[in-house]
């Protein structure tokens, strides 16, 4: 059995002196694991950095069998990052979250496009937004999508300042002030037209915090707790580096 596909790298593992175990997220078949032979060798070096795009060939005698990694390095992403230690967070924490939460060989086409243009994303000034986009989109395509559409009481696609920790859907300012201790603030660049004059008003740097705390809570409770995952470690720090900006902003 075998496939070639386009991947990301997710991750690398050393097996013995010139193996490593790569973990990708391909195209067309999802997250796939396989052994990559010399992978210290001049050809390999560099490229099987986890963010990197590969033409991955995976081949086995059986479908159940770890198989085989040939690799063909596309683009070298990583590059990008070097001297940018907050995109490159951001990117270790999408292979992270991508490694540990989606399920082996099953195909994840929305995902690995979505990645993709996170990717080119993260190179640019405007970083942060397109992660925290990319986190909701990810935990949509993992079925655990919120509602950010229309408030969750009146059904109304305005005055949205809040989201319900329950249900993950928004309600509007009115409707939840009289609660607004239980429930997470809704950042206004993620409803867009529809947010609350309130949380238009709110500093962007404020509003990534924000969203920052709003995908971590349903990350953690839906992933992290009820699969038994160990948190993301560069998930935690990129939203402590987010914190502090929104401090100093």
């Amino acid at each position: 059995m075998n496939w070639r596909d386009d991947a990301i790298v997710l991750s690398t593992r050393k097996l013995g002196e010139n193996s490593v175990r790569l973990t990708v997220l391909s195209r067309d078949y999802g997250r796939y694991a396989g052994m990559v032979r010399g992978a210290s060798g001049k050809s390999l070096r560099g490229a099987l950095e986890a963010g990197n795009l590969v033409r991955a060939t995976w081949s086995a005698r059986l479908s159940e069998h770890l198989g085989q990694f040939k690799c063909e390095l596309l683009k070298s992403n990583i590059v990008d990052f070097l001297g940018l230690p907050g995109p490159l967070l951001a990117l270790s924490s999408a292979c992270a979250l991508l490694q540990v939460a989606l399920p082996e060989r099953v195909p994840q086409k929305a995902l690995f496009k979505g990645t993709i243009g996170l990717i080119e994303a993260l190179k640019t000034e405007f970083w942060k937004p397109a992660y925290l986009r990319w986190e909701i989109g990810f935990l949509e395509e993992l079925g655990y999508g919120l509602d950010l559409s229309c408030c969750a009481s009146t059904g109304k696609a305005e005055d949205l300042h809040f989201v319900s920790p329950k249900s993950g859907r928004a309600v509007s300012q009115a409707e939840g002030i009289p609660f607004q201790d239980r429930l997470l603030p809704l950042p206004a660049f993620l409803s867009g037209s529809a947010a609350s004059a309130d949380a238009r008003e709110t500093p962007l740097e404020e509003q990534y915090n924000q969203a920052v705390k709003l995908a971590g809570f349903f990350i953690h409770r839906d992933l992290f707790v009820a699969k038994g995952i160990k948190p993301v470690a560069a998930r935690d720090r990129l939203a402590s580096m987010i914190w502090q900006d929104g401090r100093t902003g």
